[in-house]
C-alpha cells in the first residue's frame, strides 16, 4: 500500500469515527425527554377564501408559500414562526401549536400570549398574501387544544395512575367550569386526550385571549391536582374526600371523535348544557341537590383554587372568579356565538395583555427563540454551532461550523447555556 493510500485510509476511517460518535450522540439526545413538565396550547382554524371553506394545503401547498421570512422547519411541512410557534396544515385546517412553557406561576399566559401573537403574525402574513392575489382570506375559529404534561408521583402504581385513566377521571371533572369559560351556545362538547406523556383538553376556539388564557390556567390547576391523587379510578369521586365535587348524575361521556379519549358531549347529558340557561336550570348531581351550571361550575373552581392559584397570573385568577360568580358574563350567556369567531385576527385580536416587562418569556420560549433567530451557539472547545432545525418539541438540531456535521441538543441541556447563548447574540 502507497503511503498516499494509507493516508487516505487513515482519513476516512477517522471521519467515519466521527460521523458515527454523532449519530450515536445524537440518538441519544432524541431518546431524552423534556425534565421540565410544560403547558402548550394549540388552536386550529378553518380557511375562508372568498367566501368559500377551503383545505389550506390545496391552496397554499406549505406554510411558506404564506410566511414571507425564513421560517425554522420542524418536521414534515411544519416549521417554527419568529414568535415561537408552530404552523402546518392539519387535515383541512391550519394549525398554530405554542412551544413548550415550563409550569410555574404564569405559565398559562405566557403560552396564550405565544398564541396569540403567533395568531397576529400570521393574519399580517395572509393580509400581504390576499392583498397580491386580489382574494379576501379570514381565518375562522375551530378548536382550541390545552397540554398538560404528565408527571405522575414518584413510586405511584402504573396500573392504579395511568394517563388514560386520568383522562378518563377529568372527563367528569373539567366540563361544566370549561364551558361556562371557554365554550358557547353552539359548541358540542369538551374532552379529554391521553397522549403518552401529556393530558390534552379540547374545546371550542375562544375568540377571547383573556377567556383562553383563564381556561388554560383552570385546566392545568386541575390536572396537575388531580394528577397527585392517590388512584385515577372512578369510584375516588364518591370517596368523603371528593364528595364535595359536584358530578353530572346520568352523564355518561362517549369516546373522542380523533384518536383515543373521552368526550362529554351535549348528547352525553340529560339535556343540552351548551344551550341551558346558566344560572336558573338545575341539574341533578350525585349526592346533593339540584344545582345551576354555574354553581357546579363554581364549586368545582373553589375545591381546585389551590392549585390554580399556583399557576395563575393575578388578573386570570381575578377573571375566572369573576365568570363563575357571575360578575363578568360567559359566552354561553349570549344569545348566540360570537361574529367573532368569523375572522380570528381582524374581529377578535392579541391586545398585549400581558407585556415582557410584566410577564418575562419563559426559559424555553427563550432558548426556542434563540434557535428559531439562527444564534449561533458557542460551546465548550472553542466550537460554534448553527441552528438548522427542530426534531419533536423537545430538541434543537445544529450544524457544527468546523466539519458541518449533524448534532441534536435537547432543550433541558440547551437552558444551561441560556445565558452565554443570549450574550453571545447581543
Amino acid at each position: 500500500m502507497t503511503v498516499v493510500r494509507a493516508r487516505k485510509e487513515k482519513r476516512k476511517r477517522e471521519r467515519q469515527t466521527r460521523l458515527t460518535a454523532t449519530a450515536n450522540a445524537g440518538r441519544a439526545m432524541t431518546r431524552a425527554t423534556s425534565s421540565l413538565a410544560a403547558i402548550g396550547i394549540e388552536a386550529e382554524f378553518v380557511v375562508v377564501i372568498d367566501g368559500v371553506p377551503v383545505r389550506p394545503e390545496d391552496i397554499f401547498g406549505s406554510p411558506r408559500r404564506i410566511v414571507r421570512g425564513p421560517l425554522l422547519h420542524r418536521t414534515g411541512r411544519s416549521y417554527h414562526l419568529p414568535t415561537g410557534s408552530a404552523v402546518y396544515f392539519d387535515t383541512g385546517v391550519i394549525e398554530l401549536a405554542t412551544p413548550m412553557i415550563e409550569l410555574e406561576r404564569g405559565c398559562a399566559a405566557r403560552a396564550g400570549r405565544s398564541l396569540w401573537e403567533s395568531i397576529l403574525f400570521l393574519r399580517r402574513e395572509l393580509d400581504v398574501w390576499q392583498e397580491r392575489f386580489g382574494r379576501d382570506v379570514r381565518l375562522v375559529g375551530f378548536s382550541t387544544h390545552y397540554n398538560v404534561s404528565f408527571t405522575p408521583p414518584t413510586g405511584a402504581l402504573a396500573s392504579n395512575r395511568t394517563v388514560e385513566q386520568l383522562a378518563l377521571l377529568l372527563t367528569y371533572i373539567l366540563p361544566a367550569p370549561v364551558m361556562l369559560l371557554a365554550a358557547n351556545r353552539q359548541s358540542t362538547g369538551i374532552g379529554v386526550r391521553p397522549r403518552r406523556n401529556r393530558v390534552e383538553v379540547t374545546a371550542d376556539f375562544t375568540p377571547d385571549a383573556a377567556l383562553m388564557i383563564a381556561t388554560a390556567t383552570l385546566v392545568v390547576g386541575v390536572v396537575r391536582e388531580v394528577m397527585s391523587w392517590p388512584r385515577y379510578d372512578l369510584s375516588i369521586l364518591g370517596e368523603s374526600e371528593q364528595r364535595d365535587l359536584p358530578v353530572f348524575r346520568d352523564f355518561a361521556p362517549v369516546p373522542h371523535s380523533s384518536r383515543k379519549g373521552w368526550v362529554a358531549r351535549h348528547t352525553c347529558f340529560p339535556r343540552n348544557p351548551f344551550t341551558a340557561r346558566v344560572d336558573e336550570d338545575q341539574w341533578n348531581v350525585r349526592d346533593g341537590e339540584p344545582l345551576s351550571l354555574r354553581e357546579i361550575a363554581g364549586r368545582i373552581t373553589r375545591r381546585f383554587w389551590p392549585a390554580i392559584r399556583r399557576y395563575a397570573d393575578p388578573f386570570t385568577l381575578r377573571l375566572i372568579g369573576a365568570v363563575m360568580a357571575g360578575r363578568t358574563p360567559s359566552l354561553l350567556e349570549l344569545a348566540d356565538r360570537p361574529p367573532a369567531y368569523e375572522s380570528v385576527g381582524r374581529l377578535c385580536a392579541w391586545e398585549e395583555l400581558f407585556p415582557e416587562h410584566e410577564l418575562p418569556r419563559s426559559r424555553y420560549e427563550r432558548v426556542l427563540i434563540r434557535a428559531i433567530h439562527g444564534d449561533r451557539l458557542h460551546l465548550g472547545g472553542g466550537e460554534w454551532y448553527t441552528p438548522t432545525g427542530m426534531r419533536g418539541w423537545s430538541h434543537v438540531v445544529f450544524r457544527r461550523d468546523r466539519d458541518r456535521s449533524k448534532h441534536v441538543f435537547s432543550l433541558d441541556y440547551l437552558l444551561r447555556h441560556l445565558e452565554d447563548w443570549e450574550a453571545g447574540s447581543r
